[in-house]
């Protein structure tokens, strides 16, 4: 960066306090959280994570360093919650992805399912393909129960998420049948739950990044010429 934008040393001064006295806010906040789900603890993280994010910029554009820790940033984390205090009712949103990953398997599932009724009296449906298995498969097992038996049916499991969302009162039967997940309102969120490979393999690079950070520090003292500057 040229010197003529850089910032100055009394802006990255600046951006130190301003992370010092949003870390007093945000010890304040937890120290005095009603729940959980504190609101104020949440807009009080959101205002660290802003803070921090600011002083890591300009500690870098002015003195090319870096901050030892990590913060996510404010957009990462959940709005401040402005829904009831005390909820009259929730809805609760889930989002499974799968892959068909064995198709012959899920087909064998659903003629399985459809043998077992027809000897009960009810009329075959004749499931022969993919699509009719899968309506098969989710009109006979609750999505919890396939959750926990994916791989029986031949599918893979990919992101799934879960939202508690909160409201004043309960909606009227069939109110929102037609867009059941239109409107959402992420600051109405109480609380959410998200599973991804991707947070395994930044864990992963994580151990590996310190697996490799101490072979370094256990490499042969004789050896340490030979030896490249970790990279920051």
């Amino acid at each position: 960066m040229s010197d003529a934008v850089q910032p100055t040393a009394a802006e990255v001064r600046a951006a130190a306090e301003a992370v010092k006295t949003a870390l007093d806010r945000h010890l304040a906040a937890v120290e005095r959280r009603s729940g959980e789900d504190d609101p104020a603890v949440y807009e009080a993280f959101n205002q660290l994570a802003a803070a921090a994010e600011t002083y890591d910029e300009l500690l870098y554009d002015r003195y090319d360093e870096v901050t030892p820790f990590e913060i996510p940033g404010a957009e990462d984390a959940l709005p401040p919650y402005t829904g009831p205090e005390e909820p009259n009712a929730l809805s609760v949103l889930i989002r499974r992805d799968y892959a068909v990953v064995e198709p012959q398997r899920l087909l064998a599932q659903a003629q399985r399912i459809e043998a077992a009724d027809y000897v009960e009296g009810a009329e075959a449906d004749g499931s022969g393909t993919v699509h009719e298995a899968l309506g098969t498969l989710f009109g006979e097992f609750e999505p919890d129960e396939i959750a926990s038996r994916h791989k029986e049916f031949g599918l893979e499991e990919g992101d799934s998420t879960l939202w508690v969302t909160a409201s004043d009162d309960q909606s009227d039967p069939g109110e929102w049948l037609e867009a059941p997940f239109e409107g959402v309102d992420p600051q109405r969120v109480v609380c959410r739950f998200d599973v991804s490979a991707v947070f395994d393999d930044e864990i992963a690079d994580e151990i590996d990044d310190e697996g490799d950070f101490e072979d370094e520090l256990d490499a042969d003292p004789d050896e340490e010429d030979d030896l490249e500057p970790l990279e920051r």
